[in-house]
Formats: structure tokens, C-alpha cells, sequence
């Protein structure tokens, strides 16, 4: 296993996730429910899946697209969906 990248990856998912709407509706579900590992095990479940998902589509578009326009297009991205949420909220 390369741990650099697992590390990286970790901390990265860690960072962005905490305080995230995420975050704030589990705190809202397990505040209304009499126990917590439901709520906790549909967190778990939910961001495994659409990690998964995240994952497998890196994969696949890593294998498509040439390295060098990997991250100049998904820095793009990331910009045309944060003018977006600016733009329509």
C-alpha cells in the first residue's frame, strides 16, 4: 500500500468533509434519534458509497484523459461549480 497517497488522501477528505452539510445534517439526524448507530451506520454507507463512486469515475477518467489535463480541467470544474452555487444561490 502507498501510504503517502492513503495519508494524503485521508487528510485531505478529513479536512473538507469537517463542518460540511454533511456533517451538520448527522448532527441533526442523531439528534432526533433515540439511538445513534442507525444514524451513524447510513453516514458510514452514504459517504462509503459516494466515495466509491468518486473513485471509480477518477479511475476511469485518469485512464481517458492525459495526466497533464487531469488537474488544470478538474480545477476548472471546481470553479464553474463554485460560480454556479454563487450565481443560483
Amino acid at each position: 500500500m502507498n501510504w503517502e497517497i492513503f495519508t494524503a488522501t485521508f487528510v485531505t477528505i478529513f479536512i473538507a468533509e469537517m463542518g460540511d452539510k454533511t456533517q451538520f445534517a448527522a448532527l441533526a439526524a442523531s439528534a432526533e434519534a433515540e439511538k445513534i448507530w442507525p444514524v451513524w451506520l447510513a453516514v458510514v454507507g452514504a459517504l462509503s458509497l459516494a466515495g466509491t463512486i468518486g473513485v471509480l469515475a477518477g479511475k476511469v477518467v485518469g485512464s481517458i484523459l492525459p495526466e497533464a489535463l487531469q488537474r488544470p480541467l478538474s480545477g476548472g470544474l471546481f470553479i464553474l461549480v463554485g460560480c454556479w452555487i454563487l450565481w443560483k444561490g
